[in-house]
């Protein structure tokens, strides 16, 4: 590459105009039903939201959606219950025109999008009302488990959950209103674990940089600093925020402390003074630096490593108590109604349990089941066992991906890097060069989305890595499509001396992670570069094992029924889908031969290929976009070989997910059901 130094006529065009795009967003509603006063600057009342409603709507509904089957979050909304209470009186305080004209709000804490729920339903902002929450995280509800533009247009302006991604968003905001001149001052919140992320660091030194050349329009960032993340404390687990959020000064912020975060007054002033500031000088945009506590509001979530990140309550035994607390001890007597009701709903489920135990035989033994991501973590310990190198390299989520056994097993062995996917994969492929195998993980829309550019760099710079990516496609039901990984095959199937991998069971993903580390180390010692090698697992239990004394193959599709008139093929989380369907279509008098199809990218044509040459008929079933997804690599692989066949694939039909309790609830939304693979079978079989 080199400067460019062509020369080119400036081109006459009409003054650039931007769309006139009609806002979405619901208008400016009126005053709180439970409210506080504060003081303005001027002296005068301001009426605002009352933090502690906020925080126990954020219990009740929480607890509807922990009843429903969903995860929930308590921490983070609570520790910014003052925050958006103030930054809400503010813009909706806004006269003359709706809020929306004044002010741009783009909350980049995701996990306390349902803090802002529970504000905006104290206003009856967008015609919320209290029980509207009660559908949280529910596939009939707007009210997702972050912040979903495409749902909930009416009050999201920009979709959030990935941390560290709505900020540099926000960042475009300024900056086209700038372009446009518009009179509106962009606010933006964020978590002192969102500013780990590549992208909110690469936004706190453009922000500023780009504000001083007059390109930014009036720009507010909120940080709560609590030190705390999901698994535990951020300094402890990782390293100290407290150097970068010194530093923001020397970036070019106008940095405004507020040691009390939960002093409302304090924080109301503190935003106050921000605003105006912002606005009388937009090339010195302000930080307001807020140093709050992660689940405040209830003494033992405020006491907790994690600062109560999820709820803390998995029923309603103690929800009175909960919300007692975090009223001190008098909540207003509909808040007291609604605990009471979860309370008594408990009590009768306990006692219809009891009963119907009481009544029916024991049962037979269950299956034994487990997550398919602790199969990998033991195959990592027994690699290490083996004395192999392995090191595991961290960003916060080790509990939920299940490294955590790994990491428990050799302390001295792991490294964490914080909330940030980018770096992690970047730092194991430098652990790489220097000898080891590294083992990363998070959850597979992070993984694949701000890891690609990294597993790619990895492989080209022969230092490959091992990624287990957790929670794909629909299995991170509750969090909504943020989350929700359905590119994940065809983001990673592509990227050179990469094998894609998605075992469906605890023993499958046991026996392949251990043959992969052998691999990999039998590479390394022979001087070969080695292979990247990506496992994709869900969230949910599983069996063990889908038949008896399985094998497990390097590079092998596994038959797991054998038939004549249609081949029915899976992998990882629906793999259960096609066995069942292969048992009903032999009540119906077809035989299907049942394949499960761990080796994405590499597909298996001496085992495939020969079943599907036997009938010619072919149904796929994934937890996947149907565009580049098991069963296009699978179609083409067969053509490129020149087998003939008719196939039908399920799969997403190119759409986003949404929040939901379960992942089945969208399995059925979007037709991925053993059903629905009948269904196809029967229409190849006798079309």
């Amino acid at each position: 590459m080199a400067a460019d130094t062509s020369v080119v006529k400036p081109v006459e065009a009409p003054p650039l105009s931007p769309f006139n795009l009609k806002s979405k967003l619901a208008g400016t509603p009126g005053k709180p039903k439970y409210s506080v006063t504060v003081k303005n600057g001027k002296g005068e009342d301001v009426v605002l939201g009352d933090p502690k409603a906020t925080r126990g709507l954020v219990a009740l509904m929480d607890l509807h959606a922990v009843n429903g089957g969903a995860a929930s979050h308590w921490g983070g909304p609570a520790a910014f219950a003052e925050i958006m209470a103030a930054i809400h009186g503010v813009m909706f305080a806004s006269t003359g025109r709706p809020w929306h004209e004044a002010f741009n709000f783009v909350n980049d804490a995701g996990h306390t999008e349902n803090g802002v729920y529970a504000l905006r339903a104290n206003y009856g902002f967008d015609g919320m009302t209290f029980e509207s929450l009660k559908g949280f995280r529910s596939l009939t509800s707007k009210l997702t488990g972050h912040g979903e533009s495409h749902l909930n247009p009416e009050g999201v302006l920009i979709s959030n959950g990935p941390l560290g991604s709505g900020l540099p968003q926000a960042q475009g905001l300024a900056i086209g209103d700038k372009i446009a001149k518009r009179d509106r001052v962009t606010i933006c919140t964020v978590s002192d674990g969102a500013s780990m992320e590549g992208e909110a660091k690469e936004a706190f030194a453009a922000i500023p940089g780009l504000a001083a050349k007059d390109r930014v329009n009036p720009f507010v960032l909120v940080i709560s600093d609590n030190d705390t993340k999901l698994s535990g404390r951020i300094t402890k687990d990782s390293f100290s925020m407290q150097r970068s959020f010194q530093a923001m000064g020397s970036l070019g912020w106008n940095v405004i402390t507020v040691p009390h975060g939960h002093d409302l007054q304090a924080v109301y002033l503190a935003i106050e003074k921000g605003i105006e500031q912002a606005k009388a000088n937009p090339n010195y945009p302000v930080c307001l630096w807020v140093k709050t506590i992660k689940g405040y509001g209830v003494k033992s979530t405020e006491e907790n490593a994690a600062g109560g990140h999820g709820f803390p309550l998995a029923n309603g035994e103690k929800i009175v108590e909960f919300v007692s607390e975090i009223f001190g001890g008098q909540p207003p007597e509909e808040f007291a109604n609604w605990s009471k009701a979860l309370r008594m709903d408990w009590e009768q489920k306990e006692a219809a349990k009891k009963a119907k135990a009481a009544s029916v035989p024991a049962a037979a033994p269950s299956v034994k089941k487990d997550k398919v991501q602790t199969g990998l973590a033991k195959g990592a310990v027994r690699a290490a066992q083996e004395g192999l190198p392995v090191y595991s390299v961290s960003s916060d989520v080790q509990g939920s991906t299940g490294i955590s056994l790994f990491q428990k097993s050799f302390p001295d062995r792991y490294i964490e890097v914080g909330i940030a996917e980018a770096n992690m994969i970047s730092t194991a492929a430098g652990l790489a060069k220097t000898g080891f195998i590294p083992i990363v993980d998070t959850f597979g829309q992070f993984g694949v989305t701000k890891g690609n550019l990294p597993l790619t760099m990895a492989a080209l710079s022969q230092a490959p890595v091992i990624a287990l990516f957790s929670h794909i496609g629909f299995q991170d039901a509750a969090d909504g499509a943020s989350h929700q990984a359905t590119t994940y095959l065809a983001a990673t199937s592509p990227i050179p001396h990469t094998t894609v991998i998605s075992p469906s069971c605890s023993d499958e993903a046991e026996a392949f992670m251990y043959e992969a580390i052998k691999r990999y180390g039998a590479d390394r010692q022979a001087g070969k570069d080695g292979h990247n090698y990506i496992f994709f697992v869900g969230r949910e239990n599983y069996p063990l094992s889908w038949v008896e004394n399985a094998k497990y193959e390097w590079g092998k599709a596994q038959v797991l029924q054998e038939g004549r008139d249609v081949v029915l093929i899976a992998c990882g989380v629906l793999l259960n889908k096609a066995i069942e369907a292969g048992k009903q279509l032999a009540g119906r008098g077809i035989a299907a031969t049942v394949i499960n199809n761990p080796f994405i990218n590499e597909v298996d044509l001496d085992t495939i290929g020969a079943a599907v040459k036997s009938c010619g008929r072919v149904v796929t079933i994934e937890d996947h976009q149907i565009i580049g997804g098991m069963g296009a690599q699978v179609s083409h692989a067969l053509s490129r070989a020149g087998i003939a066949h008719k196939i039908k694939s399920l799969g997403i039909p190119g759409e986003f997910g949404q929040s939901a309790y379960v992942a089945e609830d969208l399995y059925k939304l979007h037709g991925l059901t053993t059903e629905k693979m009948v269904e196809a079978a029967v229409g190849l079989v006798k079309g």
